[in-house]
């Protein structure tokens, strides 16, 4: 059901995406990124009755790139790929689950809801209401679903932006599914701040808690021969003219792509808090986490077989979304620094994230002595809010050497790769900004160095 007595809201048709930019998001464009979205940020179509002149004032304006990139989120395969990704929506479920003391009873807000199948959970954890938000046409849809199931005396479903729609009441759960590619492509994270800052009780529980980007510089032949070296020589034809051409087209933007921990060149140079020690044809235990990694010699150097999961890559961001605010996620920069495992050639770095579905951040004061806490942080000058039992947060890894998903892993390739030697540093900075053409777009600026020689690629996520 589409809300009732003081949640009600109407629908008329949205308006078709302006001439010329209605290819920005094509069913070609969205296949070949894996058709991600950010539904809770689009320009509200219908609310309640209320001040709609005051409401207009205080809404950010809404870019013809923005309408155009939101009427294409009303397509049912983005929705259908995303719960397919049975990893994603099972660890959602999980989470839900094991929070249920914190839901059951409670009220709780979905952002960007989707098909409604989290709000849906949700009540079957018990909530008393669900707020299900979505700005996206697929609101309509999740509507009969909610009702098909008999959820419309918990779950009201409102269409539009976090940003505009009305909640008379405040709210003890936030759950969202806001990661984009290389985590913050789309800034959907935008929405969910909003509704923390709008609706969200002291002490309230967000899903996930907390998110980590990670980067590593990676190797991968494979790829770089399917796209470049096969010009070289086709049907016996001399086709090197076009490797130029070829190397624009082919690694000009970031490629969602998957691989393997066997594509990953080195772990990080500092800050591993799981090690892996290597000997020479040999397999040796890490002392201090009890892991295995193995070694064997090939005629193309060395094939490190990882045994498992690494942690700790070198982290381009943190976020804890119980105290990010929109600001911080405008510009994001991070220096980082690596050794190479191997003699093998460099093609890129592959950027992956991990999200942790956390209890909620209380004082340090109102935990027992004998609680596990986090190690302690600073944000604005003052110390984080510590969370009980870190180790046993529920994980969502869209990691290599992880079951794979959707997300798949974001890759930034080179150029042209660089011959790297065992043991040779590989330093620089990174920095991921929101496009000012497109704020849902991100560019990505990568100073990098190696063997005394310096470089340079910037790319946009588009």
């Amino acid at each position: 059901m589409f809300p009732k007595e003081n949640s009600s809201n109407g629908y008329h048709n949205p308006p078709p995406p302006p001439p010329g930019v209605g290819n920005i998001n094509s069913h070609r464009e969205r296949a070949r990124r894996g058709t991600r979205r950010s539904r809770a940020s689009r320009d509200s179509i219908s609310l309640r009755v209320y001040d709609q002149q005051q409401q207009q004032q205080q809404r950010a304006p809404c870019t013809d790139f923005d309408m155009a990139y939101f009427h294409s989120y009303a397509h049912l395969g983005i929705h259908e790929e995303m719960i397919k990704d049975r990893v994603r929506t099972e660890t959602y479920r999980e989470a839900i689950m094991r929070h249920q003391s914190f839901i059951a009873g409670k009220v709780v807000v979905d952002v960007g809801c989707g098909t409604g199948i989290l709000a849906i959970f949700c009540a079957q954890a018990g909530a008393k209401r669900v707020y299900a938000v979505d700005a996206s046409d697929i609101a309509l849809q999740a509507n009969e679903v909610v009702k098909a199931n008999n959820l419309s005396d918990v779950i009201v479903v409102l269409h539009g932006r976090v940003e505009d729609v009305e909640i008379n009441e405040q709210v003890d759960v936030i759950i969202s599914e806001w990661m984009g590619y290389m985590l913050l492509y789309e800034s959907m994270l935008g929405s969910v701040i909003t509704a923390r800052d709008r609706w969200l009780k002291p002490g309230g529980l967000i899903l996930p808690s907390n998110a980590t980007l990670y980067m590593a510089p990676v190797t991968h032949c494979d790829r770089y021969s399917g796209s470049i070296d096969f010009w070289r020589n086709v049907y016996g034809i001399d086709m090197s003219a076009m490797l130029s051409l070829a190397k624009q087209c082919a690694f000009e933007e970031p490629s969602v792509e998957t691989i393997t921990g066997e594509n990953i060149l080195t772990w990080p140079h500092v800050g591993i808090k799981e090690e892996v020690e290597v000997e020479e044809g040999k397999t040796k235990q890490s002392r201090r986490k009890g892991k295995r990694a193995k070694i064997n010699e090939s005629n193309t150097g060395y094939e490190y077989v990882i045994k498992e999961k690494k942690r700790n890559m070198d982290k381009v961001k943190y976020i804890d979304c119980y105290s990010v605010t929109i600001g911080e996620l405008e510009t994001v920069t991070t220096r980082f620094k690596f050794n190479s495992m191997m003699r093998a050639p460099l093609h890129g770095f592959a950027f992956w994230f991990d999200v942790e579905f956390n209890g909620p951040a209380m004082p340090q004061s109102n935990y027992p002595s004998s609680t596990s806490f986090t190690d302690n942080h600073l944000v604005n000058g003052s110390q984080r809010k510590k969370r009980i039992n870190p180790n046993e947060a529920l994980v969502l890894s869209t990691a290599p050497e992880d079951p794979p998903t959707h997300w798949q892993q974001t890759l930034i390739y080179f150029y042209d790769p660089i011959e790297l030697e065992q043991d040779q540093v590989i330093e620089g900075l990174v920095t991921l900004t929101q496009s000012k053409e497109n704020a849902r777009f991100m560019n990505i600026h990568l100073e990098y160095t190696s063997g005394g020689r310096s470089h340079i690629k910037e790319s946009v996520m588009r």
